[in-house]
């Protein structure tokens, strides 16, 4: 099994925390996401894929209906316990259970880097009506805070493993025949926090998932003292800045 595939199959053991401490997305980067869908009599029939513990489901149910799809039953079980008024399946990016041009959008929140993406992009031109959006979601730091970029050198010197695919620079989503050329926003997305909540989070990152038991505990360990060392984070709740990028094409 390739390392990416493995890393994709670490979260299940980690679904309660990573429900409990990974951050949700902010409504203005759904909202842009949205927005070619936007306005009709009827709220948008969504599709959030590679949905996790529900952390992007959340904030779609404020537009419309929503089927979640996820591989992971660990992950599942989550989201169908926090929104039970979800429509949930068990499935894949690249074999989507849903039918020929069922939604009008097809979302994927901190996942679109674990799919193979020409079977994924055929998939959403599929379920998606003329028209319909697909749009991608990345969380990331906002390395223009001196002391985020910190806490990032603190916990990555003892990373061992590389980084998925797409993670560390969000790409244009690819090219395919059956979808507009996309388009890229940013939102601020500021999240309340402690170190010790900081921590528990990073601990659900694949990288650390996959790393042997002493890495990890270096990596967390080497976190949890540069946040007790610095002002901004000692202190106990703080602001941790975020930024969520968005990638937006439009079915043909």
């Amino acid at each position: 099994m390739d390392i990416d595939r493995a890393r994709a199959r670490s979260f299940g053991p980690a679904a309660a925390a990573y429900a409990a401490f990974r951050p949700g997305y902010p409504r203005a980067a759904v909202e842009w996401a949205l927005q070619p869908v936007l306005g009709a009599s009827e709220p948008p029939r969504l599709l959030d894929l590679g949905a996790g513990t529900g952390k992007l489901t959340a904030t779609l149910l404020e537009f419309g209906p929503v089927t979640a799809v996820e591989p992971d039953e660990g992950m599942l079980a989550q989201l169908r316990a926090r929104l039970p008024e979800v429509q949930a399946r068990s499935g894949t990016a690249e074999e989507v259970p849903a039918e020929d041009s069922s939604v009008d959008a097809v979302l994927v929140g901190q996942a679109w880097h674990w799919f193979d993406h020409d079977r994924a992009l055929a998939e959403a031109a599929r379920v998606l009506r003329p028209g319909g959006v697909l749009a991608a979601l990345w969380n990331s730091d906002d390395l223009a805070v001196e002391w985020v970029r910190g806490y990032r050198e603190a916990l990555y010197s003892q990373r061992s493993v590389p980084p998925a695919e797409g993670t560390d620079n969000v790409p244009a989503l690819p090219g395919h025949p059956a979808f507009a050329h996309s388009r890229h926003s940013r939102h601020p997305n500021p999240v309340r926090t402690t170190a010790e909540g900081l921590v528990a989070s990073m601990g659900t990152h694949s990288w650390l998932l996959v790393s042997e038991p002493d890495v990890r505990e270096r990596a967390l360990g080497g976190l949890r003292d540069y946040l007790a060392g610095r002002p901004e984070t000692s202190a106990g709740e703080f602001e941790l800045p975020l930024v969520t990028e968005v990638l937006r094409t439009l079915r043909k």
